[in-house]
């Protein structure tokens, strides 16, 4: 068994299908059906369940792929302590919910003094991108304070207010309640600490409508289309200009914590600990919240 095959491995049951791999991996459909079933020889087993919408995991695929994200992530591992130099270098894989952090501030300034460093950047829902950390998936993340995971170091960033927000024709909380929410999908931390506000106010939500984009919401709830909670300093554009309106709600739904979190037992290498270093930096520099 080969390293190649894992990643392979990995990557089709990741796409779940074979054309979907070959293309994020650059290599031809052939190689990938030749190396799975190779695989799949060498372990005596089936790996795949194989149907017309591609191809999914079977029982023991689900044990190997475990297995799989350890020695690859190990292996990662070991190159980056063997290869680690004082200058930052290497790939960095980066995650961060998209309604928090000024990013451009922070890449720029953090690519800009390291450009051997090839950064990416994943953005997706609070326990989404926990899980991708857990699971090596990405170096470190941007989320919403949640509760402290064993496993995980976190670094505070900075806090912020969240607002209920509506469009401009509406001026109070009680023309809210029968409004449809729009949220990003579950996992995400705001959209639960507005289902407590909700539930503790002994209010049934009418409709649920989930987006996957902030710019998306925003231009949705300017339009009429429903609310959202979302942070005060990534809408005060919007006030400003009379589309919406902020609606505050107490103190222990609205006050948000935005921290960064990695693996506790992952090797800090000088790429991880510069970047963290950039965006403490990067905060302390400026004298507001770092969202947009």
């Amino acid at each position: 068994m080969e390293f190649k095959d894992l990643e392979i491995f990995q990557m089709v049951a990741t796409k779940g299908t074979i054309t979907d791999a070959a293309k994020e991996l650059s290599y031809v459909q052939s190689n990938i059906t030749s190396r799975i079933k190779k695989l799949e020889t060498e372990m005596n087993t089936a790996l795949f369940n194989r149907h017309n919408r591609g191809m999914t995991l079977t029982p023991e695929g689900k044990k190997l792929l475990v297995y799989a994200e350890k020695i690859l992530s190990l292996t990662n591992e070991m190159k980056k302590v063997v290869q680690s130099k004082t200058e930052p270098a290497g790939k960095l894989e980066i995650g961060t919910v998209e309604t928090v952090i000024r990013l451009p501030v922070i890449l720029s300034s953090y690519s800009k003094k390291y450009k051997n460093v090839d950064l990416s950047l994943l953005t997706g829902v609070t326990e989404q991108l926990r899980n991708d950390v857990l699971h090596h998936r990405l170096d470190g993340a941007f989320v919403t304070e949640i509760d402290q995971h064993p496993e995980l170091v976190s670094h505070n960033v900075f806090e912020e207010e969240l607002v209920l927000l509506s469009d401009s024709s509406k001026t109070s909380i009680e023309q809210l309640v029968e409004e449809p929410i729009l949220c990003f999908s579950e996992g995400c931390g705001y959209r639960a600490r507005l289902a407590k506000w909700y539930k503790d106010q002994n209010i049934t939500p009418k409709k649920i409508m989930e987006f996957g984009t902030l710019e998306t919401i925003l231009g949705s709830v300017s339009m009429g289309l429903g609310i959202t909670f979302v942070p005060k300093s990534a809408v005060g554009h919007l006030e400003k200009r009379g589309l919406v309106h902020c609606h505050y709600l107490p103190e222990k739904y609205s006050r948000v914590n935005t921290i960064f979190v990695r693996r506790k037992d992952a090797y800090l290498t000088s790429t991880l600990e510069r970047f963290i270093e950039t965006f403490e930096q990067v905060d302390g520099a400026l004298p507001y919240p770092l969202a947009y």
